[in-house]
């Protein structure tokens, strides 16, 4: 057994925060990395098989191999220690639950949801097969379930002192899986994980294991001599097809199985779309050790643990870079202070309000959701724009038509409508214009075109009229004193050219 107490630390790095399974081999911990600032978990042998020097050789060559393994249905290996006590394997931390703890709150699987956990099974362990390894330990203690609800396999077999003994108390907890081969002690392949994997569907249809026995021994000895029964024997309404798919994987004669996961997992997918198997969402088990060990709030005492992505943390206001108001500006806001409107409470609905899935029946968890309503009763309701006073009277320019007839369109009845912007709220009563003013003053600095101060716009919605076009005045750079000199210095030129003609031909010199 492992001696290891909550605050102990593993290899300098990983403090124990509390356990989350005890086995027949070794420990789960979940530890936080020091180094790293997160949690993981640790699987810690017990202290025996650090003095077992073929134990060790094997756990550290297999360790290294199966953490270049990466695949989403794999757990992930992290770190190991096999130098001296303890032996530990670090990998990623899980906070679903087991297969195993799933069968015991639901009971048998329907043929889609067993498919939807083999397939994901298969996938893993056929890249461990591609790699030429050997898993051994093919069981629903070692399919884990993510909260996430991903179906990953894990506990890579690392130990297989079960297959090489054959017999005696080291097979108990693994000996309704183990294939025939392992019981015997012949040679183990990829085929032996078939087998194993042909138990487990077995099992995920009918809640039990193929062969009993009185004692571990007789237990494993009775698949030497008896097939698997067909699943369909013990629960109706299994299809026969997945009777054929245990029958072939489960087979005595290794030749006659599925030679590796990738050959299973691809007679799988025939039989799904075979018989039209809906797609189907693995649930998490609602009480399981690792929930249990998860709600828990992790120790990470002594570690600078700053969430570095925690989008609920306030971040420093940026300072404004404009120039600081004036006394009087300051005075006068802090003597009125408006509070900015709240933005409107957003609906949180989501795709998975009409078709929530119920925990409580598999059959629940592709139900059909319901048409969408992009209109919720609570959502905040638009409020037409007020309407505003139109727009005083501006002063006439010199030359500009007065407003009274500018507004009014050729051939229009006076008095009639003026012509009207989309969107425009109609003018009903519109108070007359006033009398022509001086002339317009310099624009003052920030004025733009059209009168508003800081180039504001009125909004969509308020009341001015509509000016007709008017022609544009043609704007031109000449001066009437450098036409004339341009025009004196013309005929100046054009003098000297008609006296030096008349000379040159006369031959009269002037």
């Amino acid at each position: 057994m492992s001696s290891l107490a909550i605050g102990d630390v593993l290899d300098d790095r990983y403090r124990i925060d509390r356990p989350i399974a005890r086995g027949g081999m070794s420990t789960v911990y979940r530890c936080v990395d020091m180094r790293l600032g997160r949690s993981v978990a640790a699987k810690v042998m017990h202290e025996h098989l650090a003095e077992d020097p073929q134990f060790v050789q094997r756990f550290t060559r297999e360790a290294r191999g199966m953490a270049q393994l990466t695949h989403p249905n794999l757990v992930s290996i992290h770190d190991f220690s096999a130098g001296g006590q303890p032996i530990f394997l670090v990998m990623e931390l899980i906070t679903g639950g087991t297969l195993r703890e799933l069968l015991a709150e639901r009971g048998p699987m329907p043929p889609h949801a067993a498919t939807a956990v083999m397939r994901a099974v298969l996938s893993g362990l056929s890249v461990i097969h591609a790699r030429g390894l050997v898993h051994r330990d093919i069981k629903p203690d070692n399919v884990l379930i993510d909260s996430d609800n991903r179906v990953k396999l894990g506990d890579f077999g690392l130990i297989r002192a079960a297959a090489q003994a054959g017999t005696g108390n080291q097979i108990i907890g693994t000996v309704s899986y183990l294939s025939p081969e392992q019981v015997t002690g012949d040679n183990i392949t990829a085929a032996s994980d078939v087998y194993s994997a042909g138990v487990v569907l077995y099992e995920l249809l009918t809640t039990e294991t193929p062969f009993k026995g009185d004692s571990p021994l007789d237990h494993a000895k009775a698949r030497l001599h008896q097939d698997v029964a067909a699943p369909s024997s013990r629960v109706e309404g299994v299809p026969p097809l997945f009777d054929a798919l245990v029958g072939s994987a489960t087979a005595r004669d290794p030749q006659q199985r599925f030679a590796d996961a990738a050959e299973f997992l691809a007679a799988l997918d025939d039989v799904a779309a075979e018989l039209e198997l809906p797609a189907f969402v693995v649930p998490v088990p609602k009480n399981s050790a690792a929930a249990r060990t998860a709600a828990q709030p992790t120790n990470f005492t002594g570690i600078n643990h700053d969430p570095v992505f925690d989008a609920t943390r306030e971040f420093p206001a940026v300072e404004d870079e404009q120039a600081p108001p004036t006394r009087s500006e300051s005075a006068s806001a802090s003597s009125t202070k408006v509070s900015p409107p709240s933005p409107p409470e957003r609906h949180k609905e989501t795709l998975f309000d009409h078709g929530q899935t119920r925990q409580d029946n598999p059959e629940t968890l592709y139900d059909q959701p319901g048409r969408l309503s992009f209109h919720h009763p609570d959502s905040p309701r638009q409020v037409p724009a007020p309407s505003y006073p139109g727009p005083q009277a501006r002063p006439q320019v010199p030359g500009q038509v007065p407003a009274q007839a500018r507004s009014q369109v050729p051939g229009q009845v006076p008095g009639q409508a003026r012509s009207q912007v989309p969107g425009q709220v109609p003018q009903q009563h519109m108070p007359p214009a006033a009398p022509a003013a001086a002339p317009l003053p310099a624009r003052v600095p920030g004025q733009l075109a059209g009168g508003h101060p800081g180039g504001q716009v009125p909004a969509l919605g308020m009341s001015h009229t509509v000016e007709p076009h008017r022609p544009r005045q043609v704007l031109s750079n000449r001066s009437p004193v450098v036409f004339v000199l341009w025009l004196l210095a013309v005929l100046a030129l054009a003098a000297a050219l008609a006296i030096g003609g008349l000379s040159l031909g006369s031959g009269v010199y002037f």
